[in-house]
């Protein structure tokens, strides 16, 4: 039986595409909050290993931090928002809007876990999803742009590169 449920498993994640794209872990949070945004990366690019993993970071999200990774180069870019955003007082107008890794060599048969934090703004709407675009880049070349954002009525689920989604919760 054990083998059975093992077998299963298995085909479970093999099964399609709603187990192989990059997620959240936590996937709701309150606005007016800082969230640690782990997104995981469980697979390279079609048998090709990820070198470079591309956030770029939704309006309304500020004061973003990512935590370095062994053996990846770091970098952002800073830019500024739509409009200024309040943080703890101060008028925020500008800040990190892409994080990259790159340099690595996350093998297709691993999984791995690429994190950064930033202030969820009181500005952005409760109970409603935010996206965060995530383009991974492999070797050879090889490219998924997980930057499909569900239009009104469809879900993550009806889209083949789905951006990761964060449910907004009402500030606690």
């Amino acid at each position: 039986m054990k083998s059975l449920s093992l077998a299963a498993l298995v085909a479970a994640f093999a099964a399609g595409p709603a187990f192989a794209h990059v997620t959240l872990e936590t996937q709701q949070a309150p606005v007016g909050s800082t969230y640690k945004a782990v997104l995981r990366v469980p697979h390279g690019c079609k048998g090709a290993a990820t070198t470079k993993v591309r956030v770029r970071i939704p309006e309304g999200v500020i004061a973003v931090k990512p935590m370095p990774k062994p053996g990846w180069t770091l970098e952002t870019t800073k830019g500024k928002y739509e409009k200024p955003y309040d943080y703890y007082g101060t008028p925020t107008a500008e800040g990190v809007t892409e994080v990259s890794w790159s340099g690595g060599k996350l093998l297709d048969e691993h999984y791995d876990e690429f994190v950064l934090r930033g202030y969820l703004t009181a500005d952005l709407k409760p109970e409603t999803m935010l996206y965060v675009p995530v383009v991974q880049e492999c070797e050879g070349g090889a490219v998924e742009r997980w930057i499909e954002i569900p239009a009104a009525g469809k879900s993550a689920d009806d889209y083949k590169f789905p951006a990761p989604g964060l449910k907004l919760l009402s500030k606690k």
